[in-house]
């Protein structure tokens, strides 16, 4: 594991209560060192501060992004607007953690993105969700349902014609209401499929993943795809 922040209070303290969790941790204090490091000894997962000197948390992301590395990564950030964590994704991040946060959380994160990066069987029930809804159209590889087609091994969608640019955790959410097509699924739900751990009620996480995706999925004058049902949860159908 690669961790990289800036406070040497934060740094040290995470550094350890993640060797005491059994990692291996090389940690620096910048995006510079991040960079390098990541370049030297590939890691299996990153935990990136987003704000730090010279070069901070999402140029790190972007970068790596672009040279086509998919390490899972965890962005550790102090800004707690929908819009500052939304630029978090948009950089290639796959979750989040608001400062001031619990160690447990990083944790609970951090094996949610670690189980998601490991090899899985092939099969239908593989993935998330695999327990097919009434509208889609399940195979080994692929799924498709309300105008959304999936190809699961090459990890690439399509909403007709246009493909579009997914993150780990966008594909695996939309994989998961897509195979459920027609059938509403609850927050716990949804949390336990994709992140593995139920991160409570206060928790905005799900929201702005949901939000992010639909502004990736809607098209003008189509319809819109992700439905919110209030107090429950989300379902995928065209209306």
């Amino acid at each position: 594991m690669l961790l990289a922040e800036d406070d040497r209070a934060i740094r040290h303290a995470l550094e350890r209560a993640l060797s005491l969790e059994g990692y291996e941790v090389t940690a620096v204090a910048d995006g510079v060192e991040a960079l390098a490091q990541a370049h030297k000894t590939p890691p299996d997962v990153l935990v990136l501060d987003v704000m730090m000197p010279g070069i901070d948390g999402l140029q790190v992301c972007r970068v790596l992004r672009a040279e086509g590395d998919r390490t899972p990564i965890l962005m550790l950030t102090a800004l707690v607007e929908t819009a500052d964590r939304i630029a978090g994704l948009d950089a290639g991040a796959d979750d989040y953690v608001v400062k001031p946060f619990d160690v447990e959380e990083v944790f609970a994160r951090l094996r949610a993105l670690l189980r998601r990066t490991s090899p899985v069987p092939a099969g239908g029930g593989a993935g998330p969700g695999a327990d097919a809804g009434r509208d889609a159209q399940v195979s080994d590889r692929q799924v498709e349902a309300a105008g959304i087609r999936m190809d699961l091994q090459a990890r690439r969608a399509w909403r007709g014609r246009r493909e579009l640019e997914l993150t780990r955790t966008e594909f695996e959410l939309l994989e998961l209401l897509v195979r459920n097509a027609g059938i509403v699924l609850d927050h716990s739900t949804i949390y336990d499929r994709i992140w593995g751990y139920d991160f409570g009620p206060g928790s905005k996480n799900l929201a702005v993943y949901v939000g992010y995706l639909r502004r990736k999925l809607d098209e003008p004058g189509a319809p819109q795809l992700i439905h919110t049902v209030r107090g429950v949860g989300y379902v995928l159908r065209e209306d």
